[in-house]
This record gives structure tokens, sequence and C-alpha cells, in this order.
């Protein structure tokens, strides 16, 4: 029979599911034949490079860890569909951007092939957890007590208290790390291996964070923490301190490969270089010329130098001496390096530093509101787009534009799978028409339903879904309108998108298959039109790792349609005959542009009979390309 998959198939699903798949996949001499895992062999292996097996250390510990690792394995429980209409308009036909429409963990879990190891920059702005920003855990999942304690590995007990606090729509610390663990650890399979990813937080679960993205990342993997001060006057009606401030935490995938870009000077950073003395090599800053360093610590600094102006002879203090040995120091007499303040009378000399020898400036662990925006000027931001305030508490577009300025490069991916008012999308968009780059977003947004009393209802914005796509595209015209007032063109893929979204496995698909033959009775897909033949292939094409913006050619063989890019072929609809393989070997054998290296037939369209004789057909057949074709039966 030909080789069989369930790819919606959860049944043999655990908590350690992926990291099993990995350790067989390189150790399987570590494995009994029924798949159980030998540590004292892996032991042996790996004891000699300094492994040490401890049963404690220092973790993170809550109740539904083993529920999120259980979920973060499991397969997505949802189709992707694509909108065709807006797709097809012109300003996004060609654009490699995305917004999709759905529940973030299932589209982290569509993109996972597809874009491994892909994304430059996630940047997210998750629910904060603070008891009135309408955080809870909620969660459809159906397991038993027994089913979830044979899967995570617990006990009974503990199994019954996880299903209680998931159908509880609880807010605890538990139930937003139980939220958040499945989101980062399916995330940072995205990330390339210099990627890096910015999360905003503030200080109700930044202490959670911390260490839960020190599990997922590697405590060794964390860049630092900024603060944006996002106030501009105080909170005079806060009750303790007004708090003026958030956090970004920020970790890389692999620290060693990534390092933020550094900050181009501008006419402000330069503002105090100056030339009065006329030196022929330009304008010039200067700096301290002593250390923190005592006398006792740094004797060889601790020495007398001659003011040429006075002709006195200058000693630093006890506590703080020169920060250059007395060979460097007569390098900097001899260059003419020394600066003795206006009238040559200062107690030390300062060194010079030239405009022309600036470096790029290394950032700043805090961001104030002046550079990158407040949540004032956030809110007069979005505004500006609507005529109206649709969406509490945006972000100002200047933190993102500076968080993906040092956290890119100008062709790369950007991911925003918590997208709320689409600043992300607005800020990738932004910075390109102001460098010419080419950077491309991935923005995800649950259509969670808006306030009937909202702003944003009254708009006619039902979703929050709804806002975020408005807002890119009222950003996107605004941008453009500017660039053309400039008398620059636009690039039109930059500022258009591609939209898709989750939607529900069709009834009856996920039922029990049994070993296929000519009798058995399986899920009927003539119930399916061509609309959901078509969202099934878009689906099957991110498994199989075609980007969401490559397309697929339509392949005629005799008067059967079948589908192709990536050198994946996909059988999709039935009608598949004799002429039909006829014309496909015949095509495989003439066409240079075909080289199919897989085949995926969609099963409830094909019988058990018509599956042997295809396998058959090309077993026996050799094409004149000598190509190996896997070819693979698909529910």
């Amino acid at each position: 029979m030909p080789k069989k998959e369930f790819i919606y198939d959860n049944s043999n699903t655990t908590q350690n599911s992926k990291q099993l798949a990995i350790l067989k996949q390189n150790f399987p001499n570590c494995f009994d034949k029924d798949g159980n895992f030998i540590s004292h062999k892996m032991e042996k292996i790996v004891g000699s490079a300094g492994l040490e097996l401890s049963k404690e250390s220092y973790s993170i510990n809550w109740l539904g860890k083993s529920y999120a690792r259980l979920l973060a394995n499991e397969n997505p429980r949802t189709l992707l569909k694509e909108d065709k209409v807006h797709n097809a308009k012109e300003v996004n036909k060609n654009s490699e951007n995305l917004l999709i429409k759905g529940d973030n963990l299932e589209v982290l879990k569509h993109l996972s092939n597809a874009y491994s190891e892909s994304i430059k920059m996630i940047y997210i702005d998750p629910p904060y957890n603070t008891g009135s920003d309408g955080f809870v855990y909620s969660d459809d999942r159906k397991f038993t007590k027994e089913e979830l304690s044979r899967l995570a590995g617990i006990e009974l007990d503990e199994a019954q208290r996880i299903l209680e606090f998931t159908s509880s729509k609880s807010n605890s610390h538990s139930a937003w790390l139980t939220f958040m663990y499945p989101r980062l650890y399916v995330a940072r399979e995205l990330l390339r291996e210099d990627g890096v990813i910015f999360i905003s937080i503030d200080d109700n679960e930044v202490a959670q964070l911390k260490m839960l993205c020190d599990e997922v990342f590697g405590e060794e993997n964390f860049v630092g923490q900024l603060i944006w001060k996002k106030r501009v006057s105080p909170a005079n009606d806060s009750q303790w301190y007004s708090s003026d401030h958030e956090y970004i935490l920020i970790y890389a995938k692999n620290k060693d490969e990534w390092s933020p870009n550094k900050t181009i000077r501008t006419k402000e950073h330069n503002k105090y270089y100056k030339n009065n003395d006329n030196d022929e090599r330009g304008a010039w800053n200067s700096s301290a010329y002593t250390c923190n360093k005592s006398r006792a610590e740094r004797p060889n600094l601790y020495y007398g130098i001659i003011n040429p102006y006075t002709k006195e002879e200058v000693f630093p203090s006890e506590s703080a001496v020169w920060a250059y040995s007395k060979e460097t120091h007569e390098e900097h007499v001899k260059n003419n390096l020394l600066y003795w303040g206006k009238d040559g009378t200062s107690k030390a000399p300062r060194k010079k530093q030239f405009l022309s020898e600036a470096k790029p400036i290394v950032p700043r662990s805090i961001w104030d509101y002046s550079e990158v925006g407040s949540t004032q000027s956030a809110t007069l931001e979005i505004k500006s787009i609507f005529e109206s305030n649709p969406f509490i508490y945006p972000k100002p577009i200047g933190v993102l534009k500076k968080a993906i300025y040092q956290g890119t490069q100008s062709n790369d991916i950007i991911l925003d799978f918590f997208a709320g008012s689409g600043t992300t999308a607005h800020a990738v968009m932004a910075l390109n028409a102001q460098d010419g780059g080419n950077r491309k977003f991935i923005t995800v947004q649950i259509p969670e339903k808006t306030d009937k009393k909202s702003e944003a209802f009254k708009a006619g914005y039902k979703t929050i879904f709804d806002i975020t796509k408005a807002r890119i595209e009222k950003a996107s015209k605004k941008i453009q309108q500017s660039l053309e007032s400039e008398a620059l063109a636009p690039n039109k893929a930059n500022f258009g998108f591609k939209i898709f979204e989750t939607t529900p496995i069709f009834d009856g698909y996920l039922d029990e298959i049994e070993e296929l033959n000519t009798k058995t009775t399986l899920f009927n897909a003539n119930t399916l039109n061509s609309e959901e033949i078509d969202t099934l292939l878009t689906t099957w094409r991110a498994y199989d790792g075609m980007l969401l913006t490559d397309s697929l050619d339509e392949i005629m063989l005799g008067e059967y349609t079948a589908h192709y890019g990536a050198n994946t072929l996909y059988f999709m609809n039935e009608g598949f005959n004799i002429e039909a393989l006829q014309a496909f070997i015949e095509k495989l054998d003439n066409d240079k542009e075909f080289e199919p290296s897989k085949l995926v037939i969609f099963g409830y369209n094909f019988d058990s009979k018509h599956q042997l004789e295809l396998k058959e057909a090309l077993k026996n057949y050799t094409n004149k390309k000598s190509i190996e074709l896997d070819m693979v039966v698909r529910y």
C-alpha cells in the first residue's frame, strides 16, 4: 500500500513528542523496540562530554506546565483558508506581507513548517494579566482526566486540577503561563539562528515572563530588559505610584549570532561637536581624561603631566587616576589631542574626539517617550488614521520602528502574533518607506469581539481583527500618498498584504479511519465544495513547506486538474483515470520545467484500488529524468 499520512491525528501526541522525535532521529540506539527512551544509554554516549544528569535544578514550575507542553506538541486543529478576493487586488497580489485571522497558537503551528527558521524578528505585546485587561484562560480542548494523565505523564489528581482551571476562565499566574508557554515554544522554532524576540510586558508578569523565557530560549540567550518611559505626565489617581514605564524583554535565538544595529548619528547627537580652535581635522567633542580606578589599583596611571599653557605639573586625584598610560599620553600630546579649557587653565585635560571618527551609538536600555512616543501620542496616532479611537492602549509607532530597526536588516521578516491595532505592520511599512527597505510582516490576530458600547463597535468594527485590517490598509494608503507627494514611487508590494484565516476542520473529517479497502465507508469528500478543497490544499502546502505567499500552478493532465509547486504535485479531486496517468508520465518525460519529487493524494477521493494502480504504475515505469517519486496518500 502507498504511504499514509494522518496529519491531524493527535492520538499519539504527548508533552514531549517533538523532543522524543529529535532524539529518535539522532540517537536511535537509545530506544528499545517499543519506543521507550533508555537514559543510561544516552549517559554512556555523551557522559564523556560532561553531561550531568541531576534530579534537582533551578527552574520555573506551575500548575498546568505539563498541559502547556502537551499543547505545544499537538498538531493544529484547524485548516487554513485564503481570502482570494482580497489577495487578488492589485496592491496585494504580489505582496509577501501576511495578516492571518485566528487563534495565534493554531496559526503558529500552521506556519511551523513553511516558516521554520525563517523569521528574523518577533515582536509581541501579549496580555499583561493586570486583572482589568480582560485576560482569562479559555480552552475548548476536551480531555478526560484519564487521557490528560496519560498524555501529559501526570497523576490523576493533578490532571483534574488542570482541567478545572482550564475550564474556569482563570487569570492566575499559572493560567497566564499555560497560555504563553506553547506560543513561545512554537515561535522559537520559527526564528532564524540569528533571530531575536522582543516582548512588551509590565510589572504584573515581568518576573514570570523572564523565567519562562529563560526556559524556552535559554538563560544564556537573554539580551536585555528595556524600559520604555511611556507617560508624559503622572497618573495622579494612582493609589501608590504612577506607573510611568513598561518593559521590553529581548532574547536571541542564539546570542552569539545576533546583535542589535547601532543607532545612526543624527544632528541631535552631533550638536556638541565644535571646532573652536580651527583644528584641521574638523569638529570635535571632548571626553574625560580620568577613569574610576584608584592610585592603589592602577599605580602606573598615576603620574604628573605638564599643562603647556601654565607650565605647571598636574596630577590626577588619588581616587581617579588618568585613563591612559604615560606612553599613550605622550602620543596624545604629540598629536594635539588634549584640550585644557578655553583659557588653558583647567585642572585636568580632556581628550579630543573628532566627529569624523565618531561611531554609531550603542543602543541604550531606556527608551524615553520624547524619542519613541508615549501612550498619549499613540492614541493621537491611531486617531489620525481612523478619525476616532477604536483601540485602547495601542503602542506608539516609534517604539516598534526603533525595535525593528535594531533587530533586523532591510529584507527580513518580522512576526507579530498579538497584532492588536496593527502597529507592527504599520511600523514595518513606515520604516521601509523611510530607508527603502523590503522588510516583510506577518501579523496574527484572533477575531475577538469588540464591546457593543465601544467606539470601535459603533464605528463598524465588530472584532479586533477588523481594526487590525483597517489600520494596515489606512496606514498603507497614507504612507504611499506621502511618498508620492515627495515624487517617490512606492514599491507597491511593500504596502499590500495577503489575508488567510483558520477555519474549523470539516465535520466528520477527523472520525477514526480504519485500514483502507474498497468496502470501507469513509468521510464523504463529495460533500466538499471547490472552496473547501482549496482550503485543504492551502493547509497542506504550508504543511509541506511552501510559503503562504507562494502560488501553486494548475497542471492539466488530460481532463484532470492537479496543482504543482515546490516540486510537489497535489491530486485533490476525484476523476483521476488512466488517461490522466498517461498524461502525467508524458509530462514528466517531456516537460523540462516539470520535476516533481513528491505526489500528494487526497485519500478520500482515491479509493484503494486507484491508489494501488497509481503506485504500481510509478514503480514499474522509469521516467526519462530518473526522478525518484515519493507518493503520499493523505487524510
